[in-house]
Protein backbone atom coordinates (compact mmCIF):
# COMPACT_ATOMS: atom_id res chain seq x y z
CA UNK A 1 0.00 0.00 0.00
CA UNK A 2 1.29 3.46 -0.62
CA UNK A 3 1.16 6.51 1.02
CA UNK A 4 -1.52 7.74 -0.86
CA UNK A 5 -3.58 5.11 -0.15
CA UNK A 6 -3.05 5.03 3.60
CA UNK A 7 -3.61 9.01 3.42
CA UNK A 8 -7.14 8.10 1.42
CA UNK A 9 -8.16 5.53 3.81
CA UNK A 10 -7.61 7.96 6.64
CA UNK A 11 -10.08 10.64 5.31
CA UNK A 12 -12.46 7.57 4.41
CA UNK A 13 -11.85 7.12 7.99
CA UNK A 14 -12.27 10.41 9.32
CA UNK A 15 -15.60 10.86 6.53
CA UNK A 16 -17.06 7.64 8.27
CA UNK A 17 -16.70 8.98 11.91
CA UNK A 18 -17.94 12.10 11.23
CA UNK A 19 -21.20 10.84 9.62
CA UNK A 20 -21.56 8.29 12.43
CA UNK A 21 -21.46 11.66 15.00
CA UNK A 22 -24.11 13.83 12.77
CA UNK A 23 -26.34 10.68 12.91
CA UNK A 24 -25.97 10.31 16.78
CA UNK A 25 -26.74 13.79 17.14
CA UNK A 26 -29.47 13.97 14.90
CA UNK A 27 -31.10 11.35 16.46
CA UNK A 28 -30.66 13.03 19.84
CA UNK A 29 -32.26 16.47 18.66
CA UNK A 30 -34.98 14.27 17.06
CA UNK A 31 -35.35 12.56 20.62
CA UNK A 32 -35.24 16.09 22.52
CA UNK A 33 -37.96 17.40 19.75
CA UNK A 34 -40.25 14.82 20.66
CA UNK A 35 -40.19 15.09 24.66
CA UNK A 36 -40.39 18.98 23.85
CA UNK A 37 -43.55 18.09 21.48
CA UNK A 38 -44.41 15.70 24.30
CA UNK A 39 -44.65 17.79 27.11
CA UNK A 40 -46.56 20.34 25.14
CA UNK A 41 -49.12 17.36 24.38
CA UNK A 42 -49.59 16.43 27.95
CA UNK A 43 -47.63 13.15 27.71
CA UNK A 44 -45.06 12.09 30.76
CA UNK A 45 -43.19 8.98 31.91
CA UNK A 46 -43.17 6.13 29.31
CA UNK A 47 -46.01 7.82 27.20
CA UNK A 48 -43.44 10.80 26.53
CA UNK A 49 -40.48 8.22 25.60
CA UNK A 50 -42.56 6.07 23.24
CA UNK A 51 -43.48 9.52 21.48
CA UNK A 52 -40.04 10.62 21.27
CA UNK A 53 -39.26 7.20 19.93
CA UNK A 54 -41.76 7.96 17.22
CA UNK A 55 -40.49 10.96 16.28
CA UNK A 56 -36.89 9.70 15.65
CA UNK A 57 -38.29 7.06 13.84
CA UNK A 58 -40.04 9.80 11.31
CA UNK A 59 -36.78 10.80 10.50
CA UNK A 60 -35.90 7.28 8.81
CA UNK A 61 -38.95 7.87 6.35
CA UNK A 62 -37.89 10.57 4.06
CA UNK A 63 -34.45 12.27 3.40
CA UNK A 64 -34.47 15.23 5.25
CA UNK A 65 -35.98 16.70 7.92
CA UNK A 66 -39.59 17.52 6.56
CA UNK A 67 -41.09 14.45 8.01
CA UNK A 68 -40.15 15.38 11.63
CA UNK A 69 -41.22 18.87 11.55
CA UNK A 70 -44.73 17.91 10.04
CA UNK A 71 -45.10 14.96 11.72
CA UNK A 72 -45.00 17.42 14.84
CA UNK A 73 -46.51 20.00 13.68
CA UNK A 74 -49.82 17.79 12.86
CA UNK A 75 -50.00 16.16 15.96
CA UNK A 76 -49.58 19.58 17.62
CA UNK A 77 -52.25 20.77 15.81
CA UNK A 78 -54.71 17.72 16.45
CA UNK A 79 -54.21 18.75 20.37
CA UNK A 80 -55.59 22.15 19.97
CA UNK A 81 -51.72 23.70 20.52
CA UNK A 82 -50.90 24.18 17.32
CA UNK A 83 -46.70 25.51 16.32
CA UNK A 84 -45.93 27.38 13.63
CA UNK A 85 -43.17 25.66 11.28
CA UNK A 86 -40.34 28.24 11.45
CA UNK A 87 -40.71 27.44 15.90
CA UNK A 88 -40.38 23.74 15.64
CA UNK A 89 -37.35 24.25 13.43
CA UNK A 90 -36.24 27.04 15.46
CA UNK A 91 -36.46 24.73 18.55
CA UNK A 92 -34.55 21.88 16.68
CA UNK A 93 -31.52 24.30 16.02
CA UNK A 94 -31.66 24.85 19.62
CA UNK A 95 -31.43 21.20 20.74
CA UNK A 96 -28.85 19.89 17.55
CA UNK A 97 -26.70 22.38 19.92
CA UNK A 98 -26.85 20.68 22.73
CA UNK A 99 -27.35 17.03 21.13
CA UNK A 100 -23.59 18.04 19.42
CA UNK A 101 -22.45 19.39 22.44
CA UNK A 102 -23.57 16.02 24.48
CA UNK A 103 -22.42 13.52 21.97
CA UNK A 104 -19.24 14.87 21.03
CA UNK A 105 -18.57 14.88 25.22
CA UNK A 106 -19.35 11.17 24.69
CA UNK A 107 -16.83 11.11 22.43
CA UNK A 108 -13.85 12.64 24.54
CA UNK A 109 -14.53 10.04 27.65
Amino acid sequence: MTTFDDREKALENVFSHDMELQFKARARKNKMLGLWAAGLLGKTGADAEHYARDIVMADFEKPGEHDVIHTLMHDLAAAGKPHEEHTIRKQGERFLVEATRQVMAEVKR
